[in-house]
């Protein structure tokens, strides 16, 4: 393991305790498969974010490794060990695997890849990786995206590699890469977007050189396909310091090309905070919701916090009195996200409740100071379904006013609005609102077989449940009656 560095002793130091602390926690299952290796002429090594990880404190049971063995050999060698084996990365050179443990007395479960020393890189064609086998582990560390990833430990000595300094750089919390930027961007383009999700993971800065070539290059990503680019989005988003690396994506350019929403947003001004533009605005906005998150991170909360503005673009209008309005930027705000991430290769579901919480998030506004009837309560849970505590969530979060006055009117007004749902809830269960007749009633009553008119006086029954609350059944079948009369006329 590493000795400590004259320059930062103490860093070091600590960092080297806690390596050897997270390397002793998983020898049980590293070591065990290392003398797997060596028993067959072969060396492994814990590489990449796993040695990282270690130095930082934060190892967890998802392990790398790296392996002058070919894959063909790595298979041989863990399908007797392992308690499940997969090939999914075999092209590229990795075998995954799960191994449960016994580790400080329970049981675990540890996620293991094996990835064959390579190097890979684009051409200017392809959205795929060229994968080529090496023969050592410098060979393989040199090729890695950042210093701070190209450390390995080789097993089951425990001897620390480090032959690009990623223990100097782990210590000054800055993101470097083993070679020159250009050539390591030139490989994969996508290491662009992951020095911006490491600053935003890890909350490290990025060496000015490699900005430089994140501006330079940025058009490069262009190559790299959507499910990557998203993958790695997704990762940023969902990390603790998100703002901090959509910035350097918005800053180096590649925004322009992977999200050009966001960058967009610069040029507008807010039209109730106009001490912000609606960029600055939206950052706040994803920090706030972040804050209110209860269960970990929500990639779905997130995604609305970042694209809720994004209809303002193209809805800006310059009033005579001198204001600026974005009139129905909601609506053309959804229908920009479902286009956005569509062309991320999103899920259909994911699309569907992130548009539909950019459409609803600024309902609330009609709210005033409780002017709402029972009936529009009603209508703003129904409109919300499953996505009610979200967006309470990005309600609240959308508030960015430095008047603490305004600040705290709209806060207790939104508390209001929550306790009149609590109360609703409780009398009606506004979460399953349902007309108080079913289909099969509504034939039976107007003797009418299915088709479109059961489908109307369904919606008509469902109104007048939301505008009136429930309704006893002979209330609700001369309603229904009465209605029919009216559409048979």
């Amino acid at each position: 393991m590493p000795n400590a560095n004259e320059d930062n002793p103490r860093a070091l130091s600590q960092a080297q305790q806690r390596a050897v602390s997270e390397l002793l926690r998983v020898s049980p299952v590293a070591d065990d498969l290392a003398r797997r290796f060596q028993e067959t002429g072969f060396s492994l090594a814990l590489v990449g974010g796993s040695v990282r990880d270690a130095l930082l404190g934060r190892l967890g049971n998802d392990l790398d490794f790296t392996t002058d063995a070919r894959p063909e050999d790595v298979l041989k060698i863990v399908r007797p060990w392992a308690d499940a084996v997969w090939e999914v990365g075999i092209a590229f050179g990795t075998v995954g695997c799960q191994k449960d443990a016994r580790v400080d007395g329970a049981e675990q479960r540890f996620q293991v890849e094996v990835t064959t020393y390579r190097s890979e890189a684009y051409d200017r064609t392809s959205r795929k990786p060229e994968v080529s086998y090496g023969d050592s582990i410098e060979e393989d560390l040199v090729r890695r995206d950042f210093t701070v990833n190209a450390m390995a430990v080789a097993l089951p000595e425990k001897e620390f590699i480090d032959p690009h300094s990623g223990l100097d750089d782990l210590a000054e919390r800055v993101l470097r890469t083993p070679g020159t930027p250009e050539e390591s961007f030139s490989d994969d383009p996508l290491r662009m977007m992951r020095a911006a999700r490491f600053a935003a993971q890890l909350d490290f800065e990025v060496a000015p050189e490699v900005v430089a070539a994140m501006k330079a290059m940025a058009g490069r990503i262009e190559i790299v396909s959507a499910e990557r680019v998203r993958d790695e989005l997704n990762k940023l988003i969902l990390s603790p310091h998100p703002a901090k690396g959509l910035a350097l994506l918005v800053d180096t350019g590649l925004a322009d090309h992977v999200l050009p929403e966001l960058p967009a947003l610069r040029l507008e001004r807010d039209e109730h905070h106009r001490h912000k533009d609606v960029y600055d605005h939206t950052l706040i906005v994803l920090e706030q919701a972040m804050a209110l998150e209860t269960d970990g991170p929500d990639l779905t909360l997130r995604l609305a916090a970042l694209l809720h503005d994004i209809g303002k673009p193209k809805t800006r209008r310059f009033e005579n009195d001198g204001r600026v309005s974005f009139h129905h930027h909601e609506v053309v705000g959804a229908k920009m996200t479902k286009k956005r991430m569509t062309a991320l290769k999103y899920s259909n579901e994911l699309i569907k409740d992130v548009s539909r919480l950019v459409e609803l998030h600024l309902r609330f506004h009609g709210y005033g100071t409780g002017e709402w009837t029972d009936s529009a309560v009603r209508r703003y849970v129904r409109d919300a379904g499953p996505l009610l505590d979200r967006l309470h969530k990005l309600t609240r979060s959308d508030c960015t006013t430095r008047n603490k006055r305004k600040a705290t009117a709209l806060s207790r007004a939104y508390d209001g609005l929550e306790e009149r749902i609590a109360r609703l809830q409780e009398q009606e269960e506004l979460d399953s609102i349902r007309p108080d007749l079913d289909g099969n009633e509504i034939m039976e009553i107007l003797d009418v077989g299915p088709g479109p008119a059961i489908g109307k006086a369904y919606k008509f029954l469902l109104e007048l449940r939301l505008e009136n609350g429930p309704m006893e059944r002979d209330a609700a079948v001369a309603a229904l009656k009465e209605w029919w009369a009216t559409q048979e006329a």
